[in-house]
C-alpha cells in the first residue's frame, strides 16, 4: 500500500503522508472566525442546587482558551485553577463549550468580556474535567480554492470515498498541538525532555517566526540575544502575555529557569512534553505509512484498543496482535470495534513487538531518547508517563455543500482529533492555512 508523500511545512511536525491520493482542492480556512465553527458534543455534571461549582456554556468568538480563562479570572475575582474545562478550542473560530466556575451563578452575570456568551448556567458538586467530553461537530468553510469550484465536489467525493473504505483518516496531532503561527512547542518539550530547562525557556520566548508581527519578531529578536529583564519587559507588548509573566518571574529570580517554566497555566505546562510527544507519535505513523503497512488491519506485534460500550477508546484493556489471534483481531480492526495504536512514548512506556514496534525502536534510537529522560525534575506537571493513541480517527456525519465561490464541510470528530488533519486530506495547502 503507498500513501501520497506530503511537500508542504506540515513535515517539520511529522507529517509525512496523506491518506487520499486525490488532488487537493487547495483554499484556506479561518479566513474570518465564523468560517470555523466548533460545538462540543458534551453532557455537563449532574445538576444539584447545593453544589458550590456553576456550569455553563460559553461561546465564544477569536477567543484563545488560555487567555480567555486568565481574563475571566480577573473578571470574576477567582484563581484561573477555579475555572475549569473539557479541551482547549481553536483560537480563530466560533466555539461552543461547557465551562465550570467555581463561584455563585449571579457572579457570571457580570462578566462583559467582548464577543463572549454565557448562558445554560446551572450549579453542580463537580467541576468539569480535562478530557470530560465525547467529541465535537465541526463546520468549516474553505475560501480561495485553487481548484476551479465546479471540480470541486469530485475531489471531495473521491477524498469521502478513501477514507469510509479505510475507516477513517490518518490520526496524525495537527498544526494547533504545535503552534500554527510558531510551531515551537514541541520544541520546547524537547529542551524539557533533554534536561535542558534554560533551553526550554529560551526557545519559549525567543524562537522566531516570520508569521509574527513586526513587534513581536523584534521583541523575540531582543530576547534572543539579551538578559537584561528589565528593560526587555519594556519592550514587550500584552500580545506577549505569557512570555512576559516568565521574564517577569526571571526579573524577581534571575536564573530560577524552573521556577519560570512553573509559571505557566498549569494545562500550557502539560502541553509542552505533549506536544513533544505528539511530534514523535507522529513520526511513528509517518514511518508506517512509508514502509506501506495498513491503518486498518493490523499486523504481528500490533498493540489493539477495543472501544468500550460509551464509544470511547478502553486504553486499560489493549490487545497484542500474535500469529495466534490475528484474524480475530483483524475482523473487530475492520467492524470498527477496535483501532491499532502507536505509542505516545513517555517515562512508563515500553515499544511494541513486531514491524511497528521497530519503527517505533528507530524513531527514539534516532532522537536519542529513554522512558526516564519523560521524568522532569522540579516540573511534574511537564512530566508524562505516556500513553497509546490510535492511528486512524473514525469520523460520523461527514458531508459538504457547495457555495458560489467556496466548500463547507461539515463532520463530528470523537475527542481528542484534530478537525485540520482531515481538512488536508481534502485541502492539501500549505500549512499556514490552516
Amino acid at each position: 500500500m503507498s500513501y501520497r508523500p506530503c511537500n508542504t511545512d506540515e513535515t517539520k511536525i511529522g507529517m509525512l503522508y496523506y491518506l487520499s491520493g486525490a488532488e487537493g482542492t487547495g483554499g484556506r480556512i479561518k479566513v474570518l472566525p465564523e468560517d470555523f465553527r466548533v460545538t462540543e458534543i458534551s453532557q455537563g455534571p449532574p445538576e444539584d442546587p447545593d453544589g458550590k461549582f456553576t456550569i455553563a456554556k460559553v461561546t465564544s468568538t477569536n477567543w484563545e482558551t488560555n487567555r480567555m480563562v486568565r481574563l475571566l479570572s480577573r473578571s470574576l475575582g477567582i484563581s484561573r485553577e477555579k475555572i475549569c474545562f473539557a479541551g482547549t478550542k481553536d483560537k480563530r473560530a466560533i466555539t461552543s463549550q461547557l465551562m465550570s466556575f467555581e463561584c455563585s451563578p449571579d457572579k457570571l452575570e457580570t462578566i462583559g468580556l467582548k464577543d463572549l456568551e454565557i448562558s445554560d448556567m446551572y450549579r453542580s458538586k463537580r467541576p468539569m474535567k480535562i478530557g470530560d467530553l465525547v467529541g465535537n461537530r465541526f463546520s468549516i468553510r474553505v475560501k480561495d480554492s485553487e481548484m476551479p469550484i465546479k471540480d470541486v465536489p469530485d475531489t471531495l467525493d473521491s477524498v469521502i470515498s478513501d477514507i469510509r473504505s479505510a475507516g477513517g483518516f490518518p490520526n496524525y496531532f495537527g498544526v494547533q498541538r504545535f503552534g500554527v503561527v510558531r510551531p515551537v512547542t514541541h520544541l520546547v518539550g524537547e529542551q524539557l525532555v533533554r534536561g535542558n530547562i534554560e533551553g526550554a525557556v529560551r526557545t519559549y520566548l525567543a524562537a522566531p517566526s516570520e508569521f509574527e508581527n513586526e513587534e513581536v519578531s523584534l521583541a523575540r529578536g531582543e530576547l534572543a540575544h539579551r538578559d537584561d529583564w528589565n528593560s526587555l519587559i519594556q519592550m514587550m507588548p500584552e500580545s506577549m502575555g505569557f512570555e512576559k509573566s516568565i521574564v517577569g518571574h526571571l526579573i524577581e529570580a534571575p536564573g530560577d529557569w524552573v521556577g519560570a517554566i512553573g509559571i505557566l497555566p498549569n494545562n500550557l505546562q502539560m502541553m509542552l512534553v505533549h506536544a513533544y510527544q505528539s511530534y514523535l507519535f507522529n513520526m511513528m505513523l509517518s514511518k508506517r505509512m512509508g514502509k506501506g503497512l495498513p491503518l486498518n488491519l493490523p499486523v504481528t506485534g500490533d498493540v489493539v484498543i477495543p472501544i468500550s460500550a460509551d464509544g470511547t477508546p478502553d486504553h486499560d484493556h489493549p490487545v497484542c496482535a500474535t500469529p495466534k489471534n490475528l484474524d480475530l483481531v483483524a475482523a473487530q480492526v475492520r467492524s470498527g470495534r477496535a483501532f491499532i495504536s502507536i505509542t505516545l512514548f513517555g517515562s512508563d512506556s515500553v515499544t511494541q513487538d513486531g514491524e511497528m514496534g521497530e519503527i517505533e525502536s528507530s524513531v527514539l534510537e534516532e532522537e536519542g531518547l529513554k522512558a526516564s529522560d519523560f521524568i522532569i525534575p522540579g516540573l511534574p506537571r511537564c512530566s508524562s508517563r505516556g500513553s497509546r493513541r490510535e492511528i486512524l480517527c473514525p469520523i460520523e456525519d461527514i458531508g459538504y455543500s457547495m457555495g458560489r465561490d467556496y466548500y463547507d464541510a461539515e463532520f463530528s470528530l470523537p475527542k481528542g482529533n484534530y478537525a485540520t488533519t482531515l481538512m488536508r486530506e481534502f485541502m492539501k495547502s500549505p500549512m499556514m492555512n490552516y
